[in-house]
């Protein structure tokens, strides 16, 4: 098992499409910089608070023009259910094989309570409208997480 490697500021970041609501949608076309988080498990204490808290912050999500995008091995049923449970107003990729976390060097060995296995990482990409990645953030805590990005927005913003 190998640890996570994840892209890095100034790589390209690798392109994906997802569905929702019936309509598929491409990184390609996307028009405004993306925030693509990657999280453990839909309705798990830490992915819970970490979406929570970027939905409580989804006006100024909006404000500095910011998509986001979460990414876990849930379903897309499973991801539904999140979204509606919690209001979140931001779509849900389903990446079960792990294809979107290992393009992105999410993917590794973990350790929970003494056991390793391997899994995709609590990590994020800022990622700009050319599809060059602007920050990665590899150290996410799920309640302050929201408030971080939107402090590297502002930063890159003046």
């Amino acid at each position: 098992m190998e640890a996570p490697n994840p892209l890095s500021a100034g790589h390209k970041a690798p392109r994906f499409e997802f569905e929702e609501a019936g309509r598929t949608f491409s990184s390609e076309a996307m028009s405004r910089p993306c925030l693509l988080y990657f999280y453990p498990k839909d309705n798990t204490p830490g992915c819970t608070t970490q979406a929570c808290a970027i939905r409580d912050d989804w006006s100024a999500f909006k404000a500095a023009n910011l998509q986001v995008i979460g990414v876990s091995k849930d379903s897309l049923k499973s991801h539904e259910k999140f979204r509606t449970k919690h209001a979140l107003p931001f779509p849900l990729i389903s990446d079960p094989e792990h294809l979107l976390a290992k393009a992105y060097g999410v993917f590794g060995k973990k350790t929970f309570m003494g056991r390793e296995f391997e899994a995709a990482h609590r990590m994020s990409f800022l990622i700009d409208t050319d599809g060059t990645i602007l920050k990665t953030y590899t150290k996410v805590k799920p309640a302050t997480h929201a408030a971080e990005v939107l402090a590297t927005i502002n930063q890159l913003n003046t």
